[in-house]
């Protein structure tokens, strides 16, 4: 499987597949994977100020407006665990609540069973849309980077499409990185330790040509 990179000067994204020794439902994350869904815990990435500046200009190439409603995953991410409301709520999700907490890269996670290839990376056209959540509320994602698969837009930055979410019978899933060049070398590490922790749980991993 390959995924049509973006002609963009910015991106600096990391796309890898996993597959998950079971179905997601009968994998039940780790004490030591949850205790880091807190800010305080020990982990090899910590986020600042520069860096969702930095995210923010990424998703503003193209005319997106990243703030209020549709500000970068990862600024929804610390703002919860601050407030001690960041809760485990599968492995998948999990793995990558923890390393964008932490990396404060947003990331995307979809079932890769409930996308239609091509897939691809561009930048969603004015007036794009999609349900984001099971009570059938829309996001507008014009002008924002997103991942496409054969029927539309399905993940982005700021909130993924419902029609391609995990759910408890999900065996493999395709993970994006929203990394920004102006960020050297923080995609990659983001990645390595992505990954680890999926290994950590015996699911494996591979690179999307």
């Amino acid at each position: 499987m390959n995924i049509q990179l973006p002609d963009h000067p910015l991106t600096d994204l990391a796309t890898f597949i996993t597959q998950l020794p079971n179905d997601l439902d009968d994998i039940p994350s780790k004490p030591e994977l949850l205790k880091l869904l807190t800010l305080q815990s020990d982990a090899p990435l910590q986020s600042s100020d520069e860096v969702r500046l930095k995210v923010r200009d990424l998703l503003r190439h193209g005319g997106f407006k990243p703030t209020g409603r549709s500000k970068p995953a990862s600024e929804y991410l610390i703002k919860a665990a601050t407030n001690e409301k960041l809760e485990a709520i599968n492995l998948a999700v999990d793995v990558c609540n923890v390393v964008s907490l932490h990396s404060g890269l947003p990331i995307s996670v979809i079932d890769l069973d409930l996308a239609n290839e091509p897939l691809s990376i561009q930048i969603a056209e004015p007036g794009t849309s999609y349900v984001f959540n099971a009570s059938g509320q829309l996001i507008d994602v014009g002008k924002l980077l997103c991942l496409f698969d054969a029927e539309g837009a399905c993940a982005n930055a700021v909130k993924d499409s419902q029609r391609t979410k995990t759910h408890p019978q999900t065996r493999r899933t395709l993970t994006v990185i929203w990394g920004t060049n102006e960020l050297a070398g923080r995609t990659a590490a983001a990645a390595a330790w992505y990954r680890q922790l999926l290994q950590d749980h015996e699911a494996t991993t591979e690179d999307v040509m």
